[in-house]
C-alpha cells in the first residue's frame, strides 16, 4: 500500500470520528458494508471509485478534495510523473489529479481515461451544485446528469452545476479520455 494510500485510510478514519459517527451510522449512509468501512479505514484495502463516490457524498467532499488531504505539503508544481493515479482496473477507470493539490484553491483540474464499455454511476454528488467543465480530449463520453443525456466528442466541452445522479460510459470500442474542471464555491 502506497502512502497516499495509508493517509487516505487515515483520513478516512478521522473524518467519521470528527463526526462522531459510529461505522454502523456510515454503512447506513453510504450502503458499504461496516465491515468494509473497517477495511478501508485500517488501509487494509482501497477503496474502489463507487466506494470513495459514496464516502465523499457521505462527507460533502469533492473526491479530488479528499484525495488532496491526503497529500503531505502539496507543491505548488506538479510534473506529470508526481501526479495521483487512481485506478479502478474492474471497471475500467483511470483518474489523474492534474492539478497540484490543495485545499485553499477552488478549482481543480483531473483527466479521466475509460476503456470501452466502462459504466460508472454515482447517485449524488458529493457536494451540490459543484460546478464542472468536461472536456473530452480522445474518444466518445456519454454522461448522464439525472435523465438528461449528452453524448460528447473530441473537442465537445459540458458546463453544468451537478446536483442529482450522473454517470459516465464509453460506448465506443476505444478508449475515452477526458479532462474535468471542478469549481468549489
Amino acid at each position: 500500500m502506497s502512502a497516499v494510500e495509508i493517509r487516505l485510510a487515515q483520513r478516512l478514519a478521522s473524518l467519521r470520528s470528527e463526526r462522531g459517527w459510529s461505522l454502523d451510522v456510515l454503512a447506513e449512509q453510504t450502503g458499504i458494508s461496516r465491515a468494509t468501512l473497517a477495511r478501508l479505514e485500517r488501509g487494509q484495502s482501497s477503496p474502489t471509485t463507487v466506494q470513495l463516490g459514496r464516502l465523499c457524498t457521505a462527507y460533502g467532499l469533492p473526491m479530488s478534495h479528499l484525495i488532496a488531504e491526503a497529500e503531505v505539503e502539496p507543491p505548488q508544481l506538479l510534473r506529470h510523473d508526481q501526479q495521483q493515479v487512481w485506478v479502478d482496473a474492474a471497471l475500467g477507470f483511470e483518474r489523474r489529479m492534474i492539478s497540484p493539490p490543495s485545499s485553499g484553491m477552488k478549482a481543480e483540474l483531473i483527466e479521466g481515461y475509460l476503456q470501452p464499455g466502462a459504466d460508472i454511476r454515482y447517485d449524488a454528488p458529493p457536494v451540490a451544485g459543484l460546478e464542472q467543465h468536461i472536456w473530452v480530449r480522445e474518444g466518445v463520453l456519454e454522461y448522464s446528469l439525472d435523465d438528461q443525456l449528452f453524448r460528447l466528442q473530441a473537442g465537445d466541452c459540458l458546463r453544468f452545476r451537478l446536483y442529482g445522479r450522473s454517470r459516465f460510459v464509453c460506448p465506443a470500442a476505444q478508449p475515452v479520455r477526458y479532462h474535468i474542471v471542478i469549481c468549489r464555491p
